[in-house]
């Protein structure tokens, strides 16, 4: 008898969560939330889902630069030697991880050429920071038009086969990417 009172208890505030954060929703609302399929969630998921539109409705669009406090500002990387440079990018990188900012595909950059992507692609961009645990901006530092490096070092086999498959052309040989690195991702929160 317990257990049924506190499930329907549970049951009541996951519905007064619903509405509350329905109404909060109200003026965000578009056509593009009627192409969401609510009856195949649980309420406790379309709520979780309802907090995170309203979360990236919210959101500042900021550099992300200016994510973290103080901002993250980064010297000229002309203006640096090898060794200031790489002591740099490895404080940025944990200063944008802290910030939920995780890189991704860096392995075929050296870091004179990743910190050169930081200084001047990620930092300036302005991108909405949406405060949610377990939420992260992910930043592929690869160009999407260059394939070969893709193919060469990132895809799966399976990834492979399908471009080949949909493309045709010479595959480019796999290859170890010639800067490995270990860099935080947003399983490890």
């Amino acid at each position: 008898m317990l257990g049924t009172m506190r499930n329907a208890s549970d049951e009541v505030e996951l519905l007064l969560q619903n509405a509350r954060l329905r109404d909060e929703l109200e003026p965000y609302i578009d056509e593009s939330v009627s192409l969401v399929h609510f009856r195949q969630m649980n309420l406790k998921e379309e709520n979780s889902f309802l907090e995170s539109m309203l979360a990236w409705e919210r959101a500042p669009a900021l550099p992300i630069s200016c994510w973290s406090l103080p901002e993250l500002v980064l010297p000229r990387p002309s203006t640096l030697d090898d060794d200031v440079l790489r002591d740099l990018l490895y404080d940025a990188i944990d200063r944008l991880y802290a910030v939920r900012v995780v890189l991704e595909m860096t392995d075929h950059l050296s870091d004179r050429e990743l910190y050169t992507v930081i200084y001047r692609d990620i930092l300036p961009a302005v991108e909405k920071k949406v405060d949610l645990p377990g939420n992260y901006l992910v930043w592929r530092c690869l160009d999407e038009s260059d394939t070969e490096t893709w193919l060469k070092y990132y895809a799966t086999e399976a990834e492979r086969m399908q471009w080949f498959n949909e493309n045709g052309g010479p595959l480019p040989e796999v290859e170890a990417p010639p800067y490995p690195r270990k860099l935080p991702r947003a399983s490890e929160s």
